[in-house]
């Protein structure tokens, strides 16, 4: 009952000062974020080992399926203790904002390195991408953790594909952090462990495995959201780019999108993320572009630790795509609901961009049997998309 009261206080706290950050976090971060943040780095690397991996190389945890299969229990338990059958959500990324139509562009002037899997000819594709909160309940936005997610479907993708529910689409995962909020399955395990208890700071605040630097790091990039339209993304976790050659990627934005929140500190209307991608899409186009940052040091780009930012100087984020949001209207009920029959894995892939890392190999399995639970327990059906969809 301590530790509930303590970690409730602590929330409490977080979502008074998430109500005031607009007008401090802007300058903070202007001024602050990166020197702390490659302060930060510093004394993560100095905990870690080199365990002489090359280049695209991955090692297996050990005990790495049993660690897994905790995440999967635990966050099902969870699931079933938030939503009733019939209106299950997503155990993670589960507030939908928005679902909007897109089409990636693939550039043509890439060097040959980067020529591989979908970016290997410059040509374009069409997507369906959805912006979404972390979870795992659906609260007002200004009472979320300052977190925010996009997934894109790239649809027509030619080739065999890694998981075969899917036969034409390319998934690509990023978050608002670029760095993962765990470094390894062992450690998202203890997350989820606390989070089903509705506890998740004791993650971070354990004193017997306690997770401070991921705590500080995940704390300069979490902060009050303002639009996703106008957000940074990042995939956090490595994928092959062709054999032997491993990438992250991310999204930068190129548009300038309304920011407001009305009703500031204590009255924000309770989806003013979506409102302002309602307003933004009825006035503009949005663009990202895409960029890949290729690995050129095992040890200070890691492939199996997600906590670890991967340094620009060592390796800069090369634009390789653009993705192009056209002015719509997406906010129908019948728009909203074609999202609970989609499925979002990191498998949908090419093999010439297979995910890495053990938290990409959990992803494999748990998020293949938690959207089948949750398909399940809607009685729904995954659906491939056209991107042909009609909404009334």
């Amino acid at each position: 009952m301590l530790l509930k009261a303590f970690s409730d206080a602590l929330t409490f706290s977080l979502h008074v000062e998430r109500r005031f950050e607009p007008w401090f976090r802007p300058a903070f971060d202007r001024v602050l974020r990166d020197p702390l943040a490659k302060f930060i780095q510093v004394l993560i690397n100095l905990q870690r080992t080199d365990e002489g991996l090359e280049l695209a190389e991955e090692k297996p945890l050990p005990d790495e399926e049993k660690y897994l299969q905790a995440i999967i229990d635990e966050m099902a338990q969870q699931m079933r203790n938030h939503f009733k059958p019939g209106r299950y959500e997503r155990g993670g990324n589960t507030k939908t904002h928005g679902i909007v139509r897109a089409t990636l562009t693939i550039r043509d002037d890439l060097p040959s390195h980067l020529r591989h899997g979908v970016f290997a000819e410059p040509r374009s594709y069409p997507c369906w991408v959805r912006y979404s909160g972390p979870g795992p309940t659906v609260p007002a936005d200004i009472d979320d953790v300052g977190f925010g997610s996009m997934t894109i479907k790239i649809i027509g993708v030619p080739g065999p594909k890694l998981l075969p529910d899917e036969t034409t689409t390319q998934d690509l995962l990023c978050v608002c952090t670029p760095t993962f909020v765990t470094p390894d399955t062992r450690a998202n395990a203890d997350l989820q462990y606390w989070s089903l208890r509705e506890m998740p700071i004791y993650y971070f605040l354990n004193p017997k495995s306690p997770h401070l630097l991921d705590f500080f790091m995940q704390s300069l990039w979490n902060e009050t959201q303002y639009n996703p339209l106008g957000q940074y993304y990042y995939s956090c976790v490595p994928y092959l780019l062709g054999e032997g050659q491993a990438m992250q990627y991310s999204f930068y934005p190129r548009t300038e999108v309304p920011r407001e929140i009305p009703g500031l500190p204590f009255h924000a209307p309770p989806n003013y993320l979506r409102d302002n991608m309602v307003k933004t899409l009825a006035e503009k186009d949005v663009e990202f572009d895409i960029r890949v940052q290729v690995q050129t040091d095992p040890f200070r780009m890691p492939i199996e630790n997600a906590a670890v930012l991967w340094p620009e100087k060592l390796s800069p984020r090369i634009p390789v795509a653009r993705l192009h949001i056209p002015r719509q209207k997406f906010d129908s009920p019948a728009q909203f609901a074609f999202v609970d029959n989609l499925v979002y894995n990191p498998w949908h892939c090419l093999p010439e961009h297979r995910p890495l890392g053990n938290q990409s190999r959990a992803r494999l399995r748990l998020y293949s049997e938690l959207s089948k639970f949750r398909l399940t327990m809607n009685h729904k059906q995954h659906i491939e998309p056209t991107g042909y969809e009609v909404f009334e």
